[in-house]
């Protein structure tokens, strides 16, 4: 089935704001859909509620089975009763980006103007432009403030550029794994991918559907390539180390085998990671939503050096890096912790000793669960929240 009838089967919470959005590029995008997920109850005073902003291939399922691949949501281990973002105090809301592929405005949806999906020409949006977008959500649930701000990685990206842009509405920030802005190292990861989209014979200029084919391969290796820069050498190391597959090996001692006879379990992982991801993204939105990415400057931004931007900001932050991350390594974050510093922002700083590199704010790390427990905690009790809030 087809990335476009799997989308259009599927049913999403989604709000429609019929005025649309003005992108920063000048371009007017209406109506804009936003599909969501919440989770908890949003207390009457609309004063609980906490905005999670998901990865670059991450979606609104930050919880709950995901429609297409029924696995566990991506974040289930941190969302939900009891867990460290506790949905019986807090209200939870997970919208897919802007561009994305999971039912909010993104190549997959019609142009108005054409009366055909937007497919490649979908236009250049920036990080500044999704949360705008996700703004308009929050502004559709009449909340003036969000008491809380998460994120990791792209959602990270995210969080800055809702405390840089709407510091007013954001009570506390916490960026994880993340920076102030993109690096040549990681442009240039996000090219090699992008490049491997257009090199796939299918690609058709990014006409791919109207030829009703899809960029399966080049997709595939795109995320190949991505998934190598969220891991790290030594977790490579524990989990496949140079193990052959069974049966991909001679069955003689003495047979050599011939050039590719043989595959390494970590080969084996990285096709499986790139075939199943073909079957949940569209290659269009991968390639809108990395080049936001690429884009992200805050201080370039806003013509201003980061202190700057955060020079009167009441926001709590917490930021958050991993040991072992070398794609948003702890160097940056200490730029942004120095930022904040200068000035003179509410900021504390955690570096979580692991070895799983970018990953890790994903997986189960009882430092970084603590440290989020904690510091919602603090910031709950500042804000004078109610321990538990419930419907009815």
């Amino acid at each position: 089935m087809s990335r476009e009838k799997e989308v259009t089967r599927l049913s999403h919470q989604i709000y429609t704001h019929e005025e649309g959005l003005e992108l920063q590029c000048g371009q007017m995008l209406a109506p804009l859909d936003i599909a969501y997920q919440t989770y908890g109850t949003l207390s009457p005073d609309r004063d609980n509620a906490i905005l999670i902003c998901h990865a670059l291939t991450g979606d609104q399922y930050v919880a709950d089975p995901h429609p297409i691949t029924n696995k566990p949501g991506w974040w289930a281990r941190m969302v939900g009763p009891g867990l460290p973002i506790d949905t019986n105090r807090f209200f939870v809301i997970c919208s897919n980006v802007l561009g994305g592929c999971m039912g909010s405005t993104g190549s997959l949806s019609i142009c108005r103007e054409t009366g055909q999906p937007w497919d490649n020409d979908f236009p250049a949006i920036t990080m500044h432009d999704i949360t705008a977008a996700q703004a308009k959500l929050i502004d559709h649930f009449n909340i003036k403030r969000l008491f809380a701000v998460i994120g990791g990685s792209m959602g990270g990206m995210q969080v800055l550029s809702w405390a840089a842009n709407y510091p007013e509405r954001v009570f506390a920030a916490m960026p994880i794994a993340t920076a102030p802005y993109q690096s040549a190292q990681n442009i240039a990861f996000n090219e090699v991918s992008r490049q491997a989209i257009f090199a796939d014979p299918e690609w058709h200029g990014g006409k791919y559907r109207v030829h009703n084919t899809l960029p399966a391969r080049g997709l595939g290796v795109a995320r190949m390539m991505a998934h190598i820069t969220y891991l790290s050498e030594e977790a490579l190391t524990r989990k496949f180390g140079r193990r052959m597959r069974q049966n991909s090996v001679p069955a003689k001692e003495n047979d050599l085998p011939l050039l590719f006879d043989g595959m390494f379990e970590v080969e084996s992982y990285l096709r499986h990671q790139g075939s199943s991801f073909v079957k949940r993204f569209d290659a269009n939105s991968y390639l809108t939503i990395s080049r936001a990415m690429d884009y992200f400057d805050l201080a370039a931004d806003h013509n201003a050096d980061l202190a700057e931007i955060f020079r009167w900001s009441s926001t709590r932050f917490c930021v958050i890096s991993f040991s072992s991350d070398w794609l948003f390594s702890t160097m940056q974050s200490r730029q942004l912790v120095r930022a904040l510093n200068r000035a003179g922002a509410n900021v504390s700083f955690v570096e979580i000793e692991t070895d799983r590199g970018h990953d890790a704010f994903l997986l189960e790390e009882p430092d970084f669960d603590r440290t989020m427990r904690g510091f919602l905690r603090g910031a709950a009790a500042h804000a004078g929240l109610k321990e538990t809030y419930h419907a009815g």
